[in-house]
């Protein structure tokens, strides 16, 4: 079995927490480790604290993605779009992946699976994040 690059397991990672939505936003119960089995053949640590860390973080990532959506809100965006951007957000305000590739990997992932819009939308949230982020830091 060959190693999957980080950008892979985003890839993935996205996937499931798109899946977990869709079980959310349709009353469907699920099982999180269940989900990430069936996405990924074998388990990794990457992607199940990433999954974990989105969902246990999901209320103030939805605030800060909230704060920084210019008059809309994170609900009114696509499942895939709201994994990625929870995703990036994530990245960003609690793992030590460098910034740049935080972004950079969101950006990717949207140009992919979001309309250029939203890709857009996107980029100009994390971007907000990052730099609020580190006008922060002491």
């Amino acid at each position: 079995m060959e190693q999957m690059t980080r950008s892979e397991l985003r890839k993935k990672i996205m996937t499931i927490l798109y899946q977990i939505d869709v079980y959310q936003s349709n009353k469907i119960e699920y099982d999180v480790d269940s989900v990430m089995a069936n996405a990924l053949e074998i388990e990794n640590e990457f992607v199940k604290n990433s999954v974990y860390g989105v969902i246990t973080n999901k209320e103030d990532i939805d605030k800060v993605a909230n704060t920084y959506l210019n008059k809309w809100t994170i609900n009114r965006l696509g499942f895939t779009d709201q994994a990625i951007l929870r995703l990036g957000i994530y990245e960003l305000l609690y793992t030590d992946t460098p910034e740049v590739v935080a972004i950079n990997e969101a950006i990717e992932l949207a140009k992919d699976y979001s309309d250029d819009d939203v890709r857009k939308m996107i980029n100009g949230v994390l971007d907000k994040v990052y730099h609020n982020k580190v006008d922060h830091e002491f």
